[in-house]
């Protein structure tokens, strides 16, 4: 299993996006190898707001419809607290809430890949997912 994450589903929808063709290309691969992928409702709110303003709010219902095609995990108070906490502790402007969801999701789930165009990810002990 595979964790996506905001950046990689922004960069498959926006063709203008500097990794978009390599978007595409993980994509393919990932569901060529019959990999399932794992996101957390903080990812789909923050990509939904992101394609909305961006690139308008019929690409945004598109994407979060075709995101049934996920795995879906619901993220619990517990989850959430301990997010905030790790923002707290680490205090690093640029790692953000959903970010951290998203660190504590995957190490709950054993995963150590990641479909991310986000450097935090690595930095966090994660493998980013090249296809």
């Amino acid at each position: 299993m595979t964790f996506i994450d905001t950046s990689a589903i922004y960069a498959w929808t926006d063709r203008g996006d500097p990794n978009h063709e390599e978007a595409k290309r993980r994509l393919s691969s990932v569901l060529a190898a019959g990999e399932p992928l794992l996101t957390h409702n903080y990812v789909l709110v923050e990509c939904g707001a992101l394609l909305q303003k961006r690139l308008g709010l019929e690409i945004a219902l598109s994407v979060l419809e075709d995101a049934r095609s996920f795995e879906l995990e619901w993220v619990e108070r517990g989850t959430h607290e301990e997010a905030v906490r790790r923002l707290r502790v680490k205090r690093r402007r640029q790692v953000s809430l959903v970010d951290q969801v998203s660190f504590l999701v995957m190490r709950s789930r054993g995963m150590d890949t990641a479909f991310a165009f986000d450097q935090h990810f690595e930095d966090e002990g994660f493998r980013i997912f090249v296809g």
